[in-house]
């Protein structure tokens, strides 16, 4: 098989930050993309001195099974240098994206789209399960493996997602210690079609109420909406890291909702 370019969409540094310690690689051979794994500098050494092309991968936010190339990677005077920075070669959290499926589907599958490779999503997909009974929906939430192993819960906030039963109960299942070895970190996410965007409130009584709780104790963050890959993947570690240093300021012992409280 002939190669014709690698291409790298993660990476991390060594101590220093100034030279590359592994990357995440790819190799194309004109026709399809294939995983190298993770590979250490040298290889790239390697492949810069063989004068093969490297460079920038990442995801089309648009479309899920597209990918896009990036800058080049150059090799000058034993360094590397590219475009911009790239998200972190590092453990992929399992993650649940809670969201109001009539209003903001489309948000949800661009971040899925956008961070595909930076998260192991758990997310129920649109018509997984279709009960109303609260108790009914949390089980099979459990049993179908969504939220049992899940560490991070993402919110996504719309104008009408503190009204929807179902996030509230997807957001206190994952606030339930019965839900795999820990809580899950909670990160809500403000949407450009929310009214607080852009407006760095931190609570606010247009979240879901059980969000608040969370806020307000520091057991949760919420930020605004980014298509930046590395901005995203450092808000993701940080409510992951949350759910240990913070464990104790969890709270979950609001009423769970009974009923939407808007269409």
């Amino acid at each position: 098989m002939a190669i014709n370019e690698y291409f790298i969409n993660k990476l991390t540094f060594r101590n220093t930050e100034r030279l590359i310690k592994d990357v995440s690689l790819y190799e194309y051979d004109g026709e399809s993309v294939n995983s190298c794994g993770t590979q250490d500098r040298d290889y790239l050494v390697r492949i810069a001195n063989r004068n093969y092309q490297l460079s920038e991968m990442y995801p089309d936010p648009n479309d899920k099974d597209n990918w896009k190339r990036g800058n080049i990677f150059k090799y000058e005077n034993g360094y590397f240098h590219w475009g911009k920075q790239l998200p972190l070669n590092s453990t992929m959290h399992k993650t649940f994206v809670s969201y109001y499926h009539k209003d903001d589907q489309d948000y949800r599958n661009k971040l899925e789209n956008l961070f595909r490779d930076l998260i192991v999503s758990k997310s129920v997909e649109k018509g997984d399960i279709d009960t109303d009974n609260s108790d009914e929906y949390i089980k099979q939430l459990i049993q179908k493996d969504y939220l049992s192993d899940t560490t991070v819960l993402v919110v996504l906030l719309g104008p009408k997602t503190k009204c929807r039963k179902h996030v509230d109960w997807e957001i206190s299942s994952a606030l339930n210690y019965k839900i795999g070895d820990k809580y899950a970190g909670l990160l809500g996410i403000i949407l450009p079609t929310h009214p607080d965007f852009g407006k760095g409130k931190q609570t606010s009584n247009n979240y879901p109420e059980r969000l608040n709780d969370n806020l307000e104790t520091g057991y949760a963050i919420v930020k605004d909406w980014t298509e930046d890959r590395v901005k995203l993947q450092q808000y993701i570690e940080e409510a992951f890291s949350l759910r240990t240093l913070n464990a104790d300021k969890r709270k979950n012992s609001r009423k769970q909702m009974e009923s939407d409280i808007c269409e």
